[in-house]
């Protein structure tokens, strides 16, 4: 009398963790996909909207200047307005900036929400990306299409909220104007569904470690 329910109840566990695979299997193949259109894009210098660790962004290689350009002019955003990047690893920060301050580490290791580190004499970038005092900002990523993305890349992405400029910014993917979404040359099909929250505490740090909170 006691087999029966256990048969059913590990038919019902069996069936219950296959289901659970198919839905990992087909969100990792749908991501895997979008990851492989979205570099593809990005590799013949255009532009996307594509979901972040905070709110939704846009976003172009940061080493071609005509991409970051079509950002500028997409948003309505004067050159003197910098944006910032996204990278996944040591490596391409210090590719980036020769000097990083030790209390950028720490921040970033000990920091429990998204930071983006103002950094002083930015290299190997577009021109046009670079604040007027060579500092930019650089967010260290670890949300999964993000990372992925960036390790087919091997560059920086260029990360800006998905608005015209002086405009709200979206906290969801409805809430971007049409303006947004005809204006990219692809809109990634992920996340579209949820509610990305704040953007990113931003921190100004200069070589010789001084520090200054810009937004919290």
């Amino acid at each position: 009398m006691i087999i029966l329910p256990i048969q059913i109840n590990n038919l019902f566990i069996y069936n219950f963790a296959a289901v659970l695979y198919i839905q990992n299997q087909s969100r990792f193949f749908i991501m895997n996909e979008e990851i492989i259109n979205a570099y593809e894009v990005i590799k013949e210098g255009g532009i996307i909207l594509y979901p972040t660790d905070t709110v939704w962004g846009i976003g172009c290689d940061a080493t071609n200047p005509e991409a970051v350009a079509k950002i500028y002019k997409l948003k309505q955003r004067a050159e003197t307005q910098s944006m910032i990047v996204l990278m996944n690893g040591e490596k391409m920060i210090y590719n980036v900036f020769k000097n990083i301050p030790e209390v950028a580490w720490q921040i970033w290791d000990l920091s429990d929400k998204p930071t983006t580190l103002i950094l002083d004499d930015a290299r190997n970038v577009a021109p046009n990306i670079i604040a007027a005092d060579k500092s930019l900002g650089v967010r260290l990523i670890k949300e999964p299409f993000c990372y992925k993305l960036l390790e087919r890349m091997k560059k920086p992405l260029v990360s800006t909220s998905a608005n015209i400029s002086g405009q709200p910014t979206p906290l969801a993917f409805k809430d971007i104007s049409p303006e947004i979404i005809n204006g990219v040359d692809y809109v990634v099909k992920l996340n579209q569904d949820k509610i990305n929250g704040k953007s990113s505490t931003i921190i100004k740090l200069t070589n010789d470690s001084q520090v200054k909170v810009i937004r919290k």
